[in-house]
């Protein structure tokens, strides 16, 4: 039999990115030097939010997406927190909520104005108060309306319902620090990965772990949910100290289906997956590059297909939902590149390269909308159900919705019996060399204070004796 080579059917092979031009950038932005590993950005059709690097306290811009160029140093911010903002999420079914995370131990709710911020916003619409440290990561539920998640630095997972404003159930089964959660197509799934090398997968209103794997030979970092597919793919390093991914099944995660090294480099890898299209994404923090990938049913399961390349390498990426993209250019998904050397937030478009200017149904098929599917009650009392789907054929057309945040006094939050800002677990190491390092900072400035006072009251006691000394006097 002759050798012939096998060619692979697909219309998303020549998709390529697309930078977007200096004028069409955000630039002169103060992007945070934090290192926590997060994206520190979040983008809906209206605005762009970014943590920004400030003193004494946390805050983040946001910047209606029309408002590009060069972005005054005295702009508006939204600046509550009194420690640095780790984690930001944009509410997918009304488009001004933002929820906020921080380390000063609190989530917040933050409602926009229409046409952005004209002053600085100091003032919450919600405070959440029931992690006893730093909150490193806030998600919203996918179908549920007001249904908050929020992971902190305690090792716990805290859901909250914001009809009323506190926690309703608690997820308790990590022994460490929560690295990433994910949801599945209805939400009725969370998988999260964990400093302890573990990836779960749990039913969050019961709290209980239907699945676990002890990653030993590739310690995960990220994890993401592929659609409706049950299959799960994480990011990682090999025992080798290469980054690899591994794709799962999520109803058996004793070994993964597959797992392939991408390179040697030490920068964590972010994974974005697009359901509509069935394409893996896979940026590296500090790479320059975005590399994607086609998911199939059958082995291999993921084929790769390109990669954009640019010299300027990415602290973070933030994602444009799928309401939000240019349909008239075939543009299937956009990133919002955070570039701290320059201060700039770079547009890519990933676009397919169609020659008709017609609306291409191929692909963009019914993609989940911005009405949500489920109340807060109703997903509690265990209904789940799909997300609701809209046609992006028409164009998106924006709603005003209004956030109504309840009337509540602060007291003790108990979740499941516990009460949770009374039960602080003990410090970590690392936490107790970051305080004593912040005290002797403080000791050293509160020194140096000192010193200063004592050299302004010699020079006065000096010229008060000259004074007295002078020929006028005598």
């Amino acid at each position: 039999m002759s050798w012939r080579p096998q060619y692979r059917s697909s219309k998303f092979r020549n998709v390529y990115g697309k930078a977007a031009s200096r004028e069409h950038c955000f630039d002169g932005i103060p992007i945070t030097k934090n290192v926590h590993d997060n994206h520190f950005c979040a983008v809906n059709a209206r605005f762009l939010a970014i943590v920004t690097e400030s003193a004494g306290g946390g805050s983040f811009l946001v910047i209606p997406l029309e408002q590009t160029g060069r972005i005054e140093p005295n702009y508006p911010k939204v600046c509550g927190h009194q420690g640095n903002v780790l984690d930001i999420k944009w509410n997918p079914f009304i488009e001004n909520i933002i929820a906020s995370c921080s380390e000063d131990t609190s989530v917040r709710i933050w409602e926009i104005p229409e046409g952005g911020l004209k002053k600085n916003m100091t003032e919450a619409v919600l405070e959440l108060y029931g992690h006893s440290r730093r909150v490193g990561l806030v998600e919203w539920h996918p179908t549920t309306n007001n249904i908050l998640f929020s992971a902190g630095y305690d090792y716990k997972v805290l859901i909250w319902n914001l009809d009323i404003g506190e926690p309703v159930k608690m997820i308790d089964c990590h022994t460490d620090v929560i690295l990433c959660m994910s949801f599945n197509t209805d939400g009725s799934l969370l998988a999260t990965t964990c400093k302890d090398k573990k990836l779960r997968v749990v039913e969050p209103r019961s709290g209980r772990v239907l699945q676990e794997a002890s990653c030993k030979n590739h310690r995960v970092n990220r994890v993401v949910f592929l659609g409706s597919t049950k299959r799960l793919l994480t990011t990682g390093v090999s025992r080798w100290n290469t980054r690899q991914i591994a794709l799962w099944d999520q109803e058996d995660l004793s070994m993964p289906l597959i797992e392939e090294e991408i390179d040697g480099l030490s920068g964590l890898l972010f994974p974005f997956y697009d359901a509509d299209t069935h394409m893996l994404y896979l940026a590296g923090k500090g790479d320059g590059n975005i590399r994607y990938y086609e998911i199939g049913s059958e082995k291999p399961y993921l084929s790769y297909l390109m990669e954009f390349r640019s010299p300027a390498p990415q602290k973070g990426l933030g994602v444009m939902p799928k309401h939000g993209l240019d349909v008239s250019a075939c543009e299937v998904f956009r990133f919002y590149k955070l570039i701290t050397l320059k201060g700039l937030i770079e547009p890519i478009s990933m676009i397919v390269p169609r020659r008709s200017e017609t609306y291409q149904e191929d692909i963009y098929p019914m993609t989940p909308g911005t009405e949500p599917a489920l109340t807060p009650d109703e997903w509690l009392s265990g209904v789940n159900r799909d997300p609701i789907l809209m046609s992006l054929k028409e164009g998106y057309k924006k709603t005003s919705k209004i956030f109504k945040a309840p009337v509540r006094e602060k007291k003790s939050v108990v979740v499941n019996g516990i009460d949770l800002l009374e039960n602080v677990p003990p410090r970590t190491e690392n936490e107790l060399l970051r305080m004593f390092f912040r005290q002797q900072d403080e000791i050293r400035r509160l020194k140096d204070e000192l010193s200063q006072k004592d050299i302004r009251i010699r020079q006065l006691q000096l010229e008060l004796k000259n004074l007295r000394n002078s020929p006028k006097n005598n």
